[in-house]
């Protein structure tokens, strides 16, 4: 499958200062909970925000999706230096699933005690030793794979085929050491969410981990209603904020905003012969941007009240990927009042234009630079509301307005 996905290198000079060679790190090991920084349920910007702040040992990081269907698999990132990755909820994009692929390279710390690494091979009687007595585990032969459980934690073990007859049925103990007289030494770890009860281990056991439930009052992917040309309204927090509120309004019912900008009006068209390039002007209009709640929202300049709303979906594949946390809309207007026909960040494009009807040609978009690696997306407008639109059929951002 891996040829389909879309592979980001976020490669950094490399700064490797004695002790962060390939297995030097030591990182806890928290069953049903994480590993180091990294802690299941975890939205995947604040994972990155722990990368980033850490550069000289994560300096090698592969962020792997599936780039036509964005929601059918994990969003994996992925350390080839320690041996392990990060599997990510493609639609809630939080943390669900922690695999050590690799226990040669990462050393862990359980307890007081170290396992894995180059030089604590994490055998079967080590794990025994430090975890305790467990029931047996599942073989399964058609892999070859032998897998114990404990609480949100599992570790598979590789048989050898001429053995696979020591593992009589699906629920068996794994021998000490095998008749050539080499013993089981894992080839994976996995750390889930252990709150479910479920056993999470290789193959189709892996699609059982789901992240830990978000306690009551999250904001995280708080459902936003839009109520087309009208307003703004949170689920959870409970605010309206229609077209026309002050900045003042803005502030008060969603606090402060992460970042402010002037909006800046690409104007292609004036430039002199002596200039060719194309010189930017600023408006006066001006955003407020709200990353860890997925929105921007534009301010006209003159009377201080909103214009516009910029809503984010954050799939991976656009140059803002990783700028803010996927607002959560649910769009419902005069046109779509029958409820199933709502417009939600799930939706494909090809889906919108049943809805809405077709809208003509797109003005194409291309993110700063005609250079983007991320390819040009196009922009398609309709009364209040306009899609910008991936290649995939997914959009990566709709802008409201009143028109």
């Amino acid at each position: 499958m891996l040829h389909h996905h879309h592979q980001q290198q976020l490669q950094r000079p490399r700064r490797r200062c004695e002790g962060t060679a390939m297995g030097a790190i030591v990182l806890d090991l928290r069953p049903g909970n994480g590993i180091g920084p990294f802690s299941l349920g975890m939205p995947i910007c604040e994972a990155f925000t722990q990368i980033e702040q850490q550069p000289n040992i994560y300096d090698v990081v592969h962020v792997k999706h599936f780039d036509e269907e964005p929601l059918k698999l994990d969003i994996v990132v992925s350390f080839p230096d320690h041996g392990f990755h990060l599997r990510f909820d493609p639609w809630s994009q939080r943390l669900r699933l922690i695999e050590i692929f690799d226990v040669k390279r990462l050393q862990m710390r359980y307890a007081t005690s170290l396992i894995g690494g180059p030089s604590n091979l994490a055998t079967f009687v080590a794990i025994y030793a430090l975890f305790g007595p467990t029931f047996p585990g599942i073989c399964d032969k058609d892999r070859g794979v032998y897998t114990l459980f404990y609480p949100g934690l599992s570790f598979a073990f590789p048989i050898p085929p001429q053995y696979t007859d020591c593992c009589h049925d699906r629920e068996a103990e794994l021998p000490l050491e095998f008749p050539d007289g080499t013993t089981p030494v894992t080839c994976r770890v996995s750390i889930y969410d252990g709150s479910a009860d479920k056993k999470v281990g290789v193959g189709s056991l892996m699609h059982k981990a789901s992240a830990p439930p978000l306690l009551p009052g999250n904001l995280y992917m708080e459902e936003v209603h839009v109520k087309l040309g009208e307003e703004l309204y949170f689920s959870i927090g409970g605010q309206h904020i229609p077209f026309g509120a002050s900045t003042q309004d803005v502030w008060t019912e969603l606090g402060h905003p992460c970042g402010i900008h002037q909006k800046q009006v690409d104007q292609m068209v004036i430039h002199s012969a002596s200039d060719p390039r194309p010189r930017k002007t600023v408006c006066g209009d001006y955003f407020y941007n709200y990353f860890a709640r997925g929105l921007d929202i534009l301010f006209d300049g003159k009377t201080h009240r909103i214009k516009k709303f910029v809503l984010h979906t954050n799939y991976p594949g656009h140059a803002d990927f990783n700028s803010y946390i996927k607002c959560n809309f649910v769009i419902q207007g005069s046109d779509l009042d029958n409820s199933k026909q709502s417009i939600t960040p799930s939706t494909k494009w090809d889906q919108v234009k049943e809805i809405l009807g077709d809208c003509g040609r797109a003005a194409i978009q291309t993110q700063g630079s005609t250079n983007n690696p991320f390819g040009s997306t196009f922009v398609y407008g309709y009364q209040n509301i306009a899609f910008e639109v991936m290649k995939n059929d997914y959009f990566a951002t709709v802008t409201l307005f009143q028109s």
